[in-house]
């Protein structure tokens, strides 16, 4: 009868492996590396990024900034960053905290309670009011806030439509006309219920231009 000491089931213990062994693994892991790393090259590095140009050159407008082209050919803009137009003869778009500058995009992240803000706001109401010839209570609110961007390019109807007189009278166009052109470029909401209707004003103002005074 076998001592209750010794078990015959316990496996040996195994020896240390080789250096062989060892270098032969560490080569397998090595080659295994190195092909998932090509291969994730050519996925992410040159599949991916020719799928996207392909992609982006079905929609080159978008692609390449939604530029705008302006009468004689040239570029004068952006779709979707807004701009500073000068003069009474232009329909004017939202306040901005970047200086309309693409390069620097952003708020003036003053809270809404903001001494500052509000003496701007005021003066922007009073000074858009004065010159469009019409109450300050019935100037809308983006046209005196910024939007958090500070390079919004659109503006709401009610705005646009506010400055119909202004714009007519400075380019001595009928108002009715400029009323139509601006209901002509109002765009509804995404998808029927996203967002707000909005008109965009670089497009608005080029069609404003090609109006025959």
């Amino acid at each position: 009868m076998s001592s209750p000491l010794v078990n015959d089931s316990v496996p040996p213990v195994p020896s240390a492996p080789s250096g062989a062994s060892l270098l032969a693994t560490a080569g397998r892991q090595s080659l295994l590396g190195l092909r998932m790393l090509l291969a994730m090259t050519v996925l992410v590095g040159v599949l991916y990024p020719a799928v996207v140009f392909g992609v982006g050159r079905l929609m080159p407008d978008r692609a390449d900034g939604s530029m705008v082209v302006g009468g004689s050919g040239r570029v004068v803009g952006s779709a979707l960053i807004g701009q500073l137009f000068k003069g009474n003869q232009w329909f004017q778009g939202r306040p901005s905290a970047a200086d309309y500058d693409g390069l620097a995009s952003g708020g003036s992240n003053l809270g809404a309670g903001n001494a500052d803000l509000a003496a701007d706001i005021g003066q922007r109401r009073a000074d858009i009011a004065a010159a469009n010839g019409v109450s300050p209570e019935q100037v809308p609110a983006d046209a005196v806030t910024a939007s958090a961007s500070g390079l919004d390019p659109h503006i709401s109807p009610a705005y646009a439509l506010l400055q119909v007189n202004r714009v007519a009278t400075a380019r001595g166009l009928p108002a009715t006309e400029v009323r139509a052109l601006v209901e002509q470029h109002i765009d509804g909401r995404i998808l029927g219920f996203l967002g707000e209707q909005r008109v965009n004003v670089l497009e608005l103002n080029l069609a404003l231009q090609k109006l025959k005074t």
